[in-house]
């Protein structure tokens, strides 16, 4: 799971949690490449848990709130739990007004 400015990983813990920092701005041009990486990160052995920390997320459209949807897919499929940490302002807008709160465990 390579690190860049838009999302970082910390390694699992021994519960399986794994925690994702995303950072900056999350659309068009950076959703499928944050979708890919969360997916790949949930697929990795010993994964339990996925818990993505949004807190530094100034900007999300609606092609990164469907990265994150299709994220939370993937990772359900492999029996990962995924949820969102500590929404910023604008992330919290924007789920309050998609009505994904109860998606991302919010």
């Amino acid at each position: 799971m390579p690190n860049d400015p838009t999302i970082r990983y910390e390694p699992a813990d021994p519960d399986g949690l794994v925690v994702a920092a995303l950072a900056g701005e999350l659309d068009l041009d950076r959703a499928d490449d944050v979708r890919d990486s969360l997916a790949a990160a949930a697929a990795v052995p010993g994964c339990r848990y996925l818990r993505i920390d949004v807190s530094d997320l100034g900007f999300i459209d609606s092609y990164g709130l469907g990265a994150l949807v299709s994220a939370r897919n993937s990772a359900a499929a492999k029996g990962v739990t995924l949820t969102l940490a500590e929404p910023s302002p604008p992330v919290r807008k924007a789920i309050e007004v998609t009505g994904l709160g109860h998606v991302f465990g919010l």
